[in-house]
């Protein structure tokens, strides 16, 4: 198990250590996915009132613990699956919308990063920040070289964010020896708008801040978007190179920890959309 485990007052951000703690997480993630988010979890969730699947056993769960309280409280999770144990269960979660070849070719060390969700009273920058920071040294511990999973824009309705898509596609298509495309069948073509028909930095500033802010550390995206019609979203693959997150967030906010100030204007926008990367992909 790993030593992650990071202190601000009274938030700890640390890997789940007792099935427990993942059970927490997985109620969680229903309070946030189903009842928030209103997607359509299938009846044993409804039973059980928590998000799972097969690979929740398999996976890391970095989860933020508030313990001002009598007892703690798991206020916000990540679920991380590295190759090892997508080999447990036969495939990565978001091989269902993408084929993965180029990257289980690449010859790199992967991780699948989803389930992401933290409740609202505490999406805040200096939690996103040790949340971030857990992340980047989980990738570090484990010499991690890409990372990847599906983020979302919130309609399926691909006339209306057919700019996005454009965008996307023109100016951050993954290096063709690490860009999945989306199955064929679900398959939604992004190069829909000519390049030169994009104000490429309008375009920018309205995609989701969670999208933007993996665009500022370096990542790229992959061939094809895929609509996902339990929670309403159209799905793009993204792809981060680690060195890249790492030098530009866990250096950053470190520094910002270290001097208790609140954060940067990159962690309040990739707080809004924390639940965008929600899935690879959710259900």
């Amino acid at each position: 198990m790993s030593h992650i485990e990071l202190e601000l007052e009274s938030i700890s951000v640390r890997l789940a250590e007792t099935q427990a703690e993942i059970e927490a997480a997985q109620a969680l993630r229903y309070t946030v996915f189903y009842e928030e988010y209103d997607a359509i979890p299938n009846a044993e969730m409804v039973a059980d009132r928590r998000d799972f699947d097969e690979y929740d056993a398999y996976a890391d769960h970095l989860i933020v613990v508030d313990s001002s309280g009598a007892s703690d409280k798991i206020v916000g999770t990540y679920r991380m699956l590295q190759r090892s144990g997508a080999d447990q269960v036969g495939q990565f979660y978001s091989s269902s919308e993408y084929d993965l070849s180029p990257l289980l070719k690449c010859g790199s060390t992967l991780l699948e990063l989803g389930r992401s969700c933290v409740l609202p009273d505490y999406r805040t920058r200096p939690i996103l920040q040790l949340l971030w920071q857990g992340i980047a040294d989980y990738i570090s511990e484990h010499d991690i070289e890409l990372m990847f999973g599906c983020a979302s824009l919130h309609s399926t309705d691909i006339k209306s964010i057919s700019k996005p898509l454009s965008y996307l596609h023109h100016y951050h298509l993954a290096p063709e020896t690490i860009r999945p495309r989306a199955l064929k069948g679900r398959y939604i073509n992004m190069d829909i708008i000519p390049q030169e028909d994009i104000n490429a930095r309008r375009v920018f500033a309205e995609l989701p801040p969670l999208i933007k802010g993996y665009l500022r550390a370096g990542s790229c995206i992959g061939d094809g978007a895929v609509i996902d019609e339990q929670f309403n979203t159209t799905d793009v693959f993204v792809v981060v190179q680690t060195h890249l997150l790492a030098d530009r967030y866990r250096k950053h906010y470190e520094r910002k920890i270290q001097k208790n100030i609140p954060g940067s204007d990159d962690a309040e926008n990739n707080v809004q959309e924390l639940s965008a990367f929600k899935k690879t992909k959710e259900s």
